[in-house]
């Protein structure tokens, strides 16, 4: 039977300011990726929806980024490896806090924004996020595009590697995600969203943006948390993917 995990970035807010419905994406999601305090997130933040995530028995994850908070984490950095294995591992840490206060734990770590992206290729960040998360909990799985250096890190470094998809972003042929600020990049018809979603799922593939069909066989599908009508589009996709014969299940 196909099984596939549907996991949302949570947490997303700093302060008086929330950018994600966390409560309603949470009775849908099987997996939570909870912003740590580098990108977003703050104590209160992330204790909140750690509470919220174990009352629903949602996988609880750590995502981790740059330390980035003005431009959401999704500006290009160099850190040095050192410092950003260390930050990944801290950022684990205060998470796990939250997590095993609300009776659950930190079951999995997903980069974010441009961490995540930059890992795909570069070997040396990738090794210094790996190095972390080995730091924090060597029996974490970790979370990312398939075909990433991160993934194949992870796997020599006897992480669990686990694979992921998006069905609201364009792939390139290479089965990289097209930079957001090129048109097109975030596909924005809830129809199109659905489809991908259980296309994804079923075949393990996925329409690039040159029109091509490529593989992208993926463990777990990532729903937007800040995109418009995301609680009502995460909705549809688990509806549709229950009738296509597809069971929602949390990957850890």
């Amino acid at each position: 039977m196909t099984s596939i995990d549907l996991n949302a970035d949570l947490g997303e807010g700093f302060g008086r300011w929330r950018l994600t419905d966390d409560e309603q994406l949470l009775s849908v999601v099987t997996s939570a990726n909870v912003a740590c305090g580098f990108h977003a997130g703050d104590a209160a933040t992330m204790r909140r929806v750690c509470e919220l995530a174990a009352e629903r028995r949602v996988t609880i994850g750590a995502q981790v980024s740059y330390r980035d908070l003005a431009g959401f984490g999704r500006r290009a950095m160099d850190v040095p490896p050192a410092e950003l294995a260390a930050e990944v591992a801290y950022q684990i840490g205060a998470l796990e806090v939250f997590a095993r206060a609300a009776g659950g734990r930190v079951a999995y770590v997903k980069p974010h924004g441009a961490l995540y992206n930059r890992v795909v290729h570069d070997e040396e960040q990738a090794a210094a996020v790996v190095d972390g998360v080995l730091l924090a909990d060597p029996s974490l799985p970790v979370l990312g595009l398939p075909g990433s250096r991160l993934l194949e890190l992870a796997g020599k470094a006897g992480l669990p590697a686990v694979t992921e998809a998006f069905a609201d972003r364009a792939y390139t042929d290479e089965g990289t995600l097209v930079p957001r600020g090129r048109e097109g990049a975030v596909v924005s018809d809830p129809e199109a969203v659905v489809e991908r979603s259980v296309e994804l799922a079923r075949s393990g593939a996925v329409i690039a943006h040159s029109g091509a069909r490529i593989g992208v066989r993926a463990r777990s599908l990532c729903l937007h948390g800040d995109t418009p009508g995301a609680v009502e589009l995460a909705r549809r996709v688990r509806t549709r993917l229950t009738e296509a014969g597809v069971t929602v299940a949390a990957f850890a």
